[in-house]
């Protein structure tokens, strides 16, 4: 559908997505460019996005930012890759993922999805105004995931157990389907107060997360 696409930004995410392109034979390049995709943090997203003269269509691939930023361009969309990159990993790391396409009319709805297919994800849509709520849950499920291993490494490191037999339990966790296991699904109070009589006194700085994280955990558990 495009043949040529400037891609304007060079982190982890517009690496990843360059690679992809120059590997699905889609030329990267400023010079006639028939998409103009912005992989630039979100504070810099609607400068970047005024900096571009109209007429070939403009997008950014930012979880929570509305198309709204892109103005003054009318002919544009977003299509947002919902996985967590490193600077190393290549065009791999879009195999498989899901990528958030959201778009103003069908025009834009087909090269979002144009977008994302090349891109190697599987598309869904989502509404402008949920994307906020979206990006949200995306970053419980990657970021404070990332919170919650550091402090388990944390206390185990502190208990003198070794940080590296968390990762067995934490994939397991994810292979049987996030099923909820332990002390607050059973219901045993009493080691969770144990839990945090001991933080309180060994690592006073994860009291109030573990607090809010088992409380949260009976309510979602209702």
């Amino acid at each position: 559908m495009i043949d040529i696409v400037n891609v304007i930004g060079t982190g982890r995410v517009g690496s990843a997505v360059t690679a992809r392109l120059d590997e699905r034979g889609v030329a990267v390049r400023a010079d006639g460019a028939g998409l103009v995709l912005l992989c630039v943090p979100d504070a810099a997203i609607a400068e970047v996005a005024a900096s571009v003269e109209p007429g070939p269509w403009v997008a950014h691939v930012s979880g929570a930012t509305p198309l709204a930023a892109l103005a003054p361009h009318e002919r544009r969309f977003s299509v947002h890759p919902l996985q967590t990159f490193t600077r190393d990993g290549g065009a791999a790391q879009l195999d498989g993922a899901w990528g958030a396409v959201t778009a103003g009319d069908d025009e834009a709805h087909a090269v979002a999805l144009w977008l994302a297919e090349t891109l190697g994800l599987r598309p869904f849509d989502l509404a402008d105004s949920a994307r906020t709520l979206y990006h949200a849950g995306a970053v419980f499920a990657s970021n404070y995931v990332v919170t919650m291993q550091r402090a388990a490494a944390l206390l185990f490191a502190e208990a003198g157990a070794p940080v590296e037999a968390l990762e067995p339990l934490i994939r397991r966790t994810v292979d049987n389907g996030f099923e909820l296991t332990g002390p607050v699904a059973r219901g045993d109070w009493e080691t969770v107060a144990r839990h945090l009589a001991e933080i309180r006194a060994r690592a006073p700085q994860l009291d109030h997360l573990y607090e809010t994280v088992a409380g949260a955990t009976l309510a979602i558990a209702r």
